[in-house]
């Protein structure tokens, strides 16, 4: 995100401490009459103010009075650098439900927290931004932002090569019809599931596009792998949709191998959809262009080109 504060910018200063040989009684009696930015984590420092282990303020208070706090503490609490990315910082926290993120220097040193409303205020706008980059309106582009009180030459100028990329391929996608004009004669009835085939694809790829939009500025996790989940859920969702369609075709028309065709289709098609869905977001991100513009258009008419011609290569073999 261009412009995001840091964990240190956020961090607030006055937070209870404790050090690791006082007694948790001690520790509270310490803390009593301060007024603290934030009080739901004790952080636990040395002598020299670095960074030893941290607890909640919950089980400070529910500790014993001679409980030694180096042995309540939790010696590998998680924390952060003063220059770690707030959207970083705000998915440890959601991810490990921590209720404030401890930030300390690169000597150990304890900066500061946190606090809980930072991070709260940091994921509604990380998520506002997700919503806003879906509708086209990505921070920070100027050009997106107006694309709804441009002039039309202008939205014409912006949205119509994406279109014409999609007009090359539905000449692709007509071609290819015509090229398995002999599969279409010797059945007839294989051109019934084109649509279903191809609506299905196009809805598989474009709610993984949502998904991908939504949820790229928050995964950590490298491309390879969030390709390989995708690829794997396109699977399933493909293979319970053929085994769903597999029965329902055999008895409306009595076809084993047309039924058997549509389904392995939906299998195919629902990866390819999947795959796409999340390769075209990420790709366009990287070279400095808005999703929104191109991404539907683009990957749509790419799943049809591939749906139809997966359909026509398998009903050419089993049909």
């Amino acid at each position: 995100m261009n412009g995001a504060l840091t964990a240190g910018e956020h961090a607030v200063r006055a937070v209870p401490l404790a050090s690791p040989d006082q007694t948790a009684g001690a520790a509270r009696a310490a803390l009593a009459g301060k007024k603290f930015d934030c009080a739901d984590t004790v952080c636990v420092t040395d002598a020299a103010g670095r960074m030893v282990g941290a607890l909640r303020l919950t089980a400070l208070l529910a500790a014993s009075d001679t409980a030694r706090i180096g042995d309540i503490m939790i010696a590998d609490a998680p924390r952060c650098l003063p220059d770690a990315d707030q959207e970083i910082v705000a998915d440890l926290a959601r991810r490990l439900n921590l209720a404030a993120v401890p930030v300390v220097g690169a000597d150990g040193r304890l900066v500061g927290v946190v606090p809980p409303e930072a991070l709260i205020d940091v994921l509604r706008r990380e998520h506002v931004e997700d919503l806003h980059r879906l509708a086209g309106i990505m921070h920070g582009n100027q050009r997106a932002e107006s694309a709804l009180e441009e002039s039309p030459f202008l939205r014409l100028k912006h949205r119509l090569p994406w279109l014409m990329v999609g007009y090359v391929g539905s000449l692709a996608a007509t071609a290819v019809m015509a090229r398995f004009e002999d599969v279409l004669q010797a059945k007839v009835a294989i051109a019934f599931f084109v649509p279903a085939i191809v609506y299905l694809a196009d809805a598989i790829g474009t709610q993984t596009e949502a998904i991908a939009v939504r949820g790229l500025s928050l995964a950590h996790r490298p491309l390879s792998r969030l390709l390989m989940g995708e690829i794997a859920t396109g699977l399933l969702i493909g293979g319970v949709m053929g085994v769903l369609a597999l029965p329902a075709i055999y008895l409306a028309f009595g076809d084993g191998r047309l039924a058997v065709a549509v389904a392995l289709t939906l299998v195919i098609a629902s990866t390819i959809a999947s795959a796409l869905g999340l390769l075209f977001p990420w790709i366009l991100s990287r070279f400095g262009q808005d999703p929104a513009y191109g991404s539907g258009p683009v990957a749509t008419i790419v799943q049809d080109v591939l749906s139809l011609l997966t359909y026509f290569m398998v009903a050419a073999v089993l049909v």
